[in-house]
């Protein structure tokens, strides 16, 4: 039941919000050089790898500096980019990942295989669903980026105390992945943003 709404509000989300997707593609394209749409290998249901899709807010190849992003002004996120992930806009292009049935509306957010392989078999159980646009984690932590500017090993502080308590929080959804539990987790997302 699930998949039919994550088909049904992905394919209006594309369609009414086109004329939004266009203006942020022409944006990104005149703000920086480089391509629209920026791509990376997350791990996804059972552990498979997949290209998830966002409007790429960082310069070219910065995540060769490193995958966390550290503050609201990191150095490597463009102009138009700190105003795309300021109000999540940078995360519209993974409503194609949600057709495509990569991802769901709601799910644990799907992580990079680096972080991945430092899972407890425990943790692993994030694995076992379709990974999410949002979830609990994503709303107890919208402001990560300012939590792990705050560190001295920004890394260290993600891998021992943040990530497991995503974790932790994402397993009350897959425990119990009720639609209520999804309209609420999709409302709890849409109205602060």
């Amino acid at each position: 039941m699930i998949r039919i709404f994550d088909i049904i509000f992905s394919l209006l989300g594309l369609i009414l919000l086109s004329p939004v997707l266009l203006i942020v593609a022409i944006w990104v394209r005149i703000d920086s050089s480089g391509p629209i749409l920026y791509r990376q290998t997350r791990v996804g249901r059972n552990g498979v790898d997949f290209k998830l899709l966002k409007f790429r807010s960082m310069r070219i190849n910065a995540d060769k500096a490193g995958l966390l992003t550290v503050g609201g002004r990191d150095s490597r996120i463009t102009n138009a980019g700190y105003y795309l992930r300021k109000y999540k806009i940078d995360e519209l292009p993974q409503l194609i990942n949600v057709l495509f049935g990569e991802m769901s509306l709601v799910g644990p957010r799907p992580e990079v295989r680096k972080y991945v392989d430092l899972y407890t078999p425990e943790q692993q159980k994030v694995l076992a669903v379709r990974p999410g646009i949002t979830d609990m984690a994503s709303i107890a932590y919208k402001n990560e980026n300012e939590l792990l500017a705050r560190s001295n090993d920004p890394e260290k502080t993600y891998i021992e105390e943040v990530m497991p308590a995503k974790l932790r929080l994402n397993m009350h959804f897959i425990e119990k992945p009720t639609l209520l539990n999804y309209f609420k987790i999709v409302f709890r997302t849409i109205f602060p943003v």
